[in-house]
């Protein structure tokens, strides 16, 4: 990729909150740009304005210094105000080279607790310990949705595996003072799938990865050597939303349990690396009708072989796009015309 193009999507920023239909989309423009370029808004000279995009009520802003972005970054608040809207506008703004994968959403099962603790007060103590997410109303089942940034739900996953663990290992030690059978507690004790089998962990012969669905995605369609093993190594996954856990454990008994650790440290390295430089956009269909997705379809095959590390993963109401910011700002600003100029001439 050229090094103009990755300049590029680092002098923008992404607008959040544009008032949609309220004018005409030139009007609108003019109005972020006038915004863009006000001192009091921390702005600075605007080299180019994208509006509308692909995303409902976003625009794409490029500053010619990158300088400015900081600058527009650090204002504690952005109003849209202008005599042509009826009132102001808050706007939220970020870095467009920002990894993509600050929101996702998961779904945690709590039942397993519901024999040890309260679950309206554990998950109070979560509250506290995680003020970056957001928790959705427990469920009767003991689900309870868990919405934030990838690191933060992995973080809270792994804190609930570790609890989960300690219980079973609770369990494992009553139930050999008392001479019974230990799997009949642990039952009581399920977990999920892949909290289930991190007790295994300790044995050596099974080990979990945590990822965010897209980067999994990513890794197996661009990367997929990372998931060729040999016979003694089976690798499975559970896809949870915009969480998967990645299982990886021996085969038999001639396995080298090293060989797991070494695949699961591989698997992690690469998320680790994809997660502090992927994007994603998120463009949904207009019309939800087959000939729309055909055209949405055949626009991101005419671009596919200019922007051959995009990830294209196609859903029945949205595409997903995933790559590099640079590729992503470029592929989705030439989709968006193609997609126009495909309307255009029904």
């Amino acid at each position: 990729m050229a090094t103009g193009q990755a300049a590029k999507s680092a002098r923008t920023v992404v607008i959040a909150g544009v008032p949609d239909g309220l004018l005409h989309d030139d009007v609108m423009t003019d109005i972020l740009m006038i915004h863009f370029q006000m001192s009091k808004n921390n702005g600075g000279d605007v080299e180019e304005v994208m509006y509308p995009t692909m995303t409902k009520g976003v625009a794409y802003v490029t500053f010619e210094d990158q300088e400015v972005v900081e600058s527009v970054l650090r204002k504690d608040e952005h109003r849209l105000e202008d005599r042509r809207l009826s009132r102001y506008y808050p706007l939220k703004v970020t870095r467009y080279c920002e990894n993509v994968f600050s929101s996702v959403t998961s779904v945690l099962n709590m039942s397993v607790f519901k024999d040890q603790f309260v679950l309206e007060d554990l998950i109070e103590e979560f509250k506290k310990k995680s003020t970056a997410l957001s928790f959705g109303p427990l469920q009767s089942n003991g689900h309870i949705s868990v919405q934030g940034s990838f690191p933060a739900i992995k973080s809270l996953r792994d804190f609930l595996l570790l609890k989960a663990k300690s219980l079973s290992e609770k369990d494992e030690r009553e139930e050999s003072k008392s001479h019974k059978r230990p799997w009949r507690r642990l039952q009581k004790h399920r977990l999920p799938t892949e909290t289930n089998n991190s007790v295994r962990n300790a044995d050596g012969d099974k080990q979990m990865v945590v990822l965010d669905t897209d980067i999994y995605h990513y890794l197996k369609h661009f990367f997929p050597k990372t998931f060729l093993v040999n016979d003694g190594v089976v690798i499975s996954d559970i896809t949870d939303g915009d969480v998967t856990t990645v299982c990886i454990e021996n085969a038999g008994s001639r396995s080298d349990a090293g060989q797991v650790l070494r695949v699961k440290q591989k698997i992690e390295n690469w998320s680790v690396e994809l997660h502090n430089t992927l994007r994603k956009e998120r463009i949904y269909f207009q019309e939800h009708i087959r000939d729309e997705k055909r055209r949405y379809k055949r626009a991101c095959e005419s671009l596919n072989p200019r922007y051959p590390y995009v990830l294209i993963i196609p859903y029945d109401t949205h595409i997903d796009v995933v790559g590099n910011s640079a590729e992503i700002f470029e592929f989705t600003k030439e989709l968006s015309n193609k997609i126009q100029s495909l309307f255009q001439t029904r």
